[in-house]
């Protein structure tokens, strides 16, 4: 059987991200300061909220990977989920943006259910498309370069978000909605896309990895999971990077809206702070895909490991300087984005492609193979990540003195160049010293592989 995956299923694989990482990073960017300044909930509140509807979300993601591993279907384990989930999710998308008049305690309870649902839902269908990259070939080649597609499709996705929202905004608002109506029609187009590229994702992929055959024990699997230390090390990476890119995401808006303002550039001459905003997400995430180019060249020549922990050293000295930068340093602000986007998005491919060698690992090991149990921690690493950085980020706004809608204090105006700057690189430095103590090298994964292989073929 060949390993080699053509062109046209690695651009499927990549749609699946498109679709989710559109909510991702709306989730991200906007929902911080949807929640803030659209709904006016505290930022404090908001934290909590986050804190604690992510927390039990991240437990829903090893469940849902025993889940998946447990499918059995003509179409494979995990790519039927693509098609049974497709519409919940973009149903969800539109109401956790949707905000009744249910007076400020209603609304709270009301982003409580609706958040918490749309968390279950980017799991159920989340968990197998990533899962799916582990049964899509055995090569490790492959495997990174599909982790490339798939990242190529989720920078894009996010790409094409950040680069509308502003506008479709602005085109609402002009046709007579109100803000919080505008946010609820343009998250309505994202969400019918979403829908539309997953079931591209389930039409253009295919399963060809067979486990090996075993007696299905979920105790036995966690076990094995259990003493898997170089799960235990990715999952500390994954979850520290995550922390970085949340607090970096979380507050771009604020950071635009209260520090850096309206501002007249040459050729461009008055640009308003949500342009800016917009502008900068864009070359934000056009920057990490470029770095996703980058990963499979530079790994190949490094190694995995190296290229990880040299990337995340990057991303964190540059976003230790950006505190230091005059909000009317334009040109500066953006520079150092470029930088760190470049550093930040090489890493991102690199850590799924290590979680596919962790489940050859861990077969290769025991004799068992639970691929969406070890990706599904993957996706937990994201959520645990995510959760911490949305948590922190409500209540260091918070714990700064941050007023929604108003001239901020000079402490707040601190509190939010500090969650753009050092706390992330912070973050970035953990996760780079946590991969240090990581064994897996490619040429131990080559004899793996080889070796598992040859177990399958008899």
């Amino acid at each position: 059987m060949s390993n080699q995956i053509k062109i046209k299923e690695k651009i499927g694989y990549g749609f699946g991200d498109f679709a989710s990482s559109m909510f991702w990073k709306l989730f991200s960017m906007f929902l911080m300061i949807y929640y803030t300044d659209v709904v006016e909930i505290s930022p404090a509140s908001v934290g909590t909220m986050f804190l604690l509807t992510r927390l039990w979300d991240g437990l829903n993601d090893p469940i849902m990977g025993i889940i998946a591993d447990r499918t059995n279907t003509a179409k494979g384990k995990f790519r039927p989920y693509l098609l049974w989930v497709a519409i919940p999710f973009a149903i969800m998308g539109v109401l956790t943006f949707s905000s009744p008049d249910f007076g400020p305690s209603g609304k709270l309870i009301y982003a409580y259910v609706t958040y918490t649902l749309m968390m279950i839902v980017y799991t159920a269908i989340n968990v197998p498309y990533s899962s799916l990259m582990g049964v899509m070939t055995s090569d490790t080649k492959e495997r990174t370069s599909l982790a490339s597609f798939r990242f190529i499709g989720a920078y894009s996705g996010g790409i094409f978000m950040t680069a509308t929202v502003p506008y479709l905004l602005d085109y609402f608002r002009n046709s007579g909605a109100s803000e919080a109506q505008s946010y609820q029609y343009t998250i309505a187009i994202y969400a019918a896309l979403a829908a539309f590229f997953f079931t591209m994702t389930y039409k253009w992929t295919k399963e060809r990895v067979k486990p090996l055959k075993e007696k299905v024990s979920i105790k036995k699997d966690l076990k094995d999971l259990a003493k898997n230390g170089q799960w235990f090390i990715m999952l500390g990476a994954g979850i520290a990077v995550l922390i970085f890119n949340s607090l970096r995401d979380g507050s771009i808006m604020y950071y635009f809206k209260y520090f850096v303002h309206d501002q007249t550039l040459p050729v461009f001459g008055e640009v308003k702070w949500d342009k800016l905003a917009g502008a900068y997400m864009t070359v934000w995430l056009v920057t990490n895909l470029l770095g996703v180019l980058l990963a499979k060249p530079a790994s190949a020549k490094f190694g995995k490991k190296n290229t990880f922990i040299g990337a995340m050293l990057i991303a964190s000295v540059f976003s230790f300087v950006f505190y230091w930068v005059d909000p009317n340093s334009v040109g500066i602000i953006f520079g150092l984005n470029v930088i760190i986007g470049l550093a930040a998005g090489i890493v991102l491919p690199l850590i799924w492609s290590m979680y596919a060698d962790i489940a050859d690992y861990s077969e290769w090991k025991t004799g068992r193979r639970a691929t969406g149990l070890v990706f599904s921690s993957s996706s937990m690493s994201q959520k645990m990540g995510w959760t911490l950085g949305g948590a922190i980020t409500g209540w260091l706004l918070y714990a700064y003195g941050f007023e929604a809608n108003a001239a901020q204090t000079t402490e707040s105006l601190k509190g939010i160049r500090l969650l753009i700057s050092i706390y992330p690189a912070i973050g970035a430095l953990l996760s780079a010293l946590v991969l240090l103590i990581y064994k897996l090298s490619d040429s131990f994964m080559d004899t793996i592989i080889s070796e598992l292989e040859a177990k399958r073929a008899d």
